[in-house]
């Protein structure tokens, strides 16, 4: 059975002493509160200084609901400020999640590094994995009221580009590292694409740039949105790796297979077939690469 302790209790916080056992997911851990208070502004520093009500198992550890293996690396970087993992370690997109959750800042800089500087393709995938893409595009043209006062509006029109990908890959991981390069833009902010939930193999990708012509208002309201590209710059000097992140905009289809062939040029894949003409794949209407 599990009680839940309340922060205003004066028996939960006395009962806060070490050494601190920990119910992670059904693993155990024992460590102290100064190591678990490391970083102050996470979870576990709000936790563990009675900011936030924490649960108790049965035998009295605290328990907390996240992945218990994966907790002893966060644990060990709170104990010795240092990320280290064991060699063909292929659960960092996990980590980084777990890391998140806990709000661990400074440990998610040394994820994103750790990202940035091993290709996907060295934390493993299967060789031979396929990879097919298929896009299109159709032009649309709107009519709408431009006001210039109280009861003066102006009839315009304007074309936009609508932009269609579907991608097929046998590869999942790298499915979801798409979803982490690229990202859609609304007024709302970015907001990261997902595979289709039924087939989680195929990821569907949908935007319309906006033209300079045509107002924001008018662009939201037909529930638009863009696309954005992040791309990694990793520099290393006086042995400090720098990483630097930019974000693009995707304005055509060109554009898209561009970006697109980096990332699976680097992550092992080659191009197989090029639909209709190899020597112009930038503007290819389907592509097919397989992982070598």
């Amino acid at each position: 059975m599990l009680n839940l302790n309340s922060p205003d209790d004066n028996s939960n916080r006395n009962s806060l002493q070490d050494p601190v056992s920990l119910n992670v997911g059904g693993e155990i851990y024992t460590t102290t509160l100064d190591t678990l208070t490391r970083c102050r502004d996470s979870m576990l520093g709000a936790m563990f200084t009675g900011q936030i009500p924490v649960l108790r198992d049965g035998q009295g550890n605290v328990f907390i609901d996240r992945d218990g293996k994966v907790f002893r690396y966060i644990l060990n970087y709170l104990r010795s400020s240092s990320l280290d993992l064991p060699e063909g370690f292929s659960e960092l997109a996990l980590l980084r999640r777990e890391a998140d959750f806990f709000q661990i800042h400074p440990l998610l800089e040394e994820i994103h590094r750790c990202e940035a500087a091993v290709p996907l393709s060295c934390r493993g995938g299967p060789l031979g994995a396929m990879l097919i893409l298929n896009v299109d595009s159709k032009v649309r043209v709107l009519h709408f009221n431009l006001r210039h006062g109280p009861e003066n509006y102006e009839l315009r029109t304007c074309s936009v580009q609508a932009f269609t990908v579907d991608l097929f890959c046998t590869w999942r991981a790298f499915l979801a590292l798409l979803c982490e390069r690229f990202s859609y833009r609304s007024s709302q902010g970015h907001s990261s694409p997902h595979p289709c939930n039924s087939r989680q193999n195929r990821l569907k990708l949908e935007w319309v740039p906006r033209p300079d012509e045509l107002p924001q208002d008018q662009y939201d309201k037909q529930h638009y949105r863009g696309l954005t590209v992040f791309n990694t710059d990793v520099t290393q000097s006086d042995d400090i790796m720098n990483v630097h992140q930019s974000q693009c905009e995707i304005t055509d289809m060109q554009g898209f297979v561009e970006e697109l062939l980096k990332v699976s040029l680097a992550e092992g894949f080659k191009v197989d077939l090029v639909t209709p003409d190899p020597a112009e794949i930038l503007n290819c209407t389907s592509l097919r690469l397989v992982k070598c």
